[in-house]
């Protein structure tokens, strides 16, 4: 997964990036932030401030921070944002009674100035159970073809299998390449 990214970019001058994982409250962020970074995931607890993963390899660094997605945690996701490269959204895509919500915090994150740009890769989550919603759906219902001051993507996936991941970090991995040319 991510090693493979970094990997990639081998020979280049060390470069940093600040990745945000957002999305509300048991969408999968914290599993995701686990299998990205080669982690067990079977056991899991809900995030109540934020973890942050760092891995360093050939050169290259990537922090990634998994903030908690409660209701009550919300108003401080923007203090996080600063100096975001990339922004990752996760959906629990079989959690269909909380898409208007999740749409419209997604909506209001994207407004912010300080992410202005800023590559948005959603990934919609928890494909693996039989009630949840295709990709194509989500991007549809979160209007995401209306993004037009940045790039985006979305990917379906399993945290918990690690299916589909991959091609999400391939897909940031493309963002990267494109920002160094």
């Amino acid at each position: 997964g991510l090693l493979s990214i970094i990997q990639r970019l081998k020979g280049s001058p060390e470069q940093e990036l600040s990745i945000v994982l957002l999305g509300l409250d048991n969408a999968g962020k914290t599993t995701l932030l686990k299998r990205l970074a080669s982690e067990e995931v079977s056991t899991i607890t809900p995030t109540l401030g934020f973890n942050i993963k760092s891995i360093h390899s050939q050169g290259f660094k990537l922090n990634v921070w998994d903030i908690g997605g409660q209701r009550s945690i919300r108003p401080y996701w923007k203090k996080y944002l600063g100096s975001t490269d990339l922004l990752i959204y996760v959906i629990d895509s079989a959690d269909q009674k909380r898409f208007e919500e999740t749409g419209q915090e997604l909506a209001e994150l994207t407004e912010e100035e300080s992410l202005t740009g800023v590559p948005l890769l959603v990934f919609a989550n928890k494909q693996d159970l039989v009630t949840a919603a295709p990709a194509a759906e989500i991007a549809e219902g979160l209007s995401l073809h209306t993004y037009r001051d940045r790039e985006w993507q979305i990917q379906a996936c399993s945290a918990l299998s690690g299916e589909g991941v991959q091609d999400g970090m391939n897909w940031i991995s493309s963002q990267i390449m494109n920002r160094k040319k």
